[in-house]
């Protein structure tokens, strides 16, 4: 099994963000992470060391089955500098970030529905209580 993780970090707004990407299984997975003020090395290093399995990777596409060929250092090292220079996240990223973020609104909108409607059935009860023991004397 072959498994390749690429992290991508990133000046967005007001705060730094960290993008992984994860290719594994012809299955393609993303996840967003805030670091907040701008992060050393040895601090992202440390994160990975220490946070890596508690991240929430989405899973957003099938991958297509491809043979990957041995590439040619300089090329590689061609390939690296302008991923370097490159600024953000790549599209795919970007929209299985914002996959999740969609799905993680709709759970916290389900929550917050249901915790209204509990909520606003416990003040009809307690109504009903009040009016129940304003009555019980007569």
């Amino acid at each position: 099994m072959k498994t390749q993780i690429k992290l991508t970090v990133f000046f967005e707004g007001i705060f730094w963000v960290g993008v992984f990407e994860k290719i594994s299984e012809e299955r393609y997975e993303a996840a967003r992470v805030v670091f907040g003020s701008e992060p050393k090395d040895y601090e992202v290093y440390d994160f990975i060391l220490k946070n890596f399995n508690r991240i929430n990777f989405i899973s957003s596409t099938e991958l297509e089955v491809f043979e990957e060929k041995r590439i040619n250092p300089k090329r590689l090292q061609r390939e690296v500098k302008k991923e370097v220079e490159n600024s953000g996240a790549s599209t795919k990223a970007q929209l299985a970030v914002k996959e999740q973020y969609e799905q993680l609104k709709l759970q916290r909108k389900m929550l917050s529905k249901e915790e209204k409607e509990e909520q606003l059935k416990r003040k009809f009860d307690l109504r009903q209580q009040k009016k129940k023991e304003k009555h019980r004397g007569h």
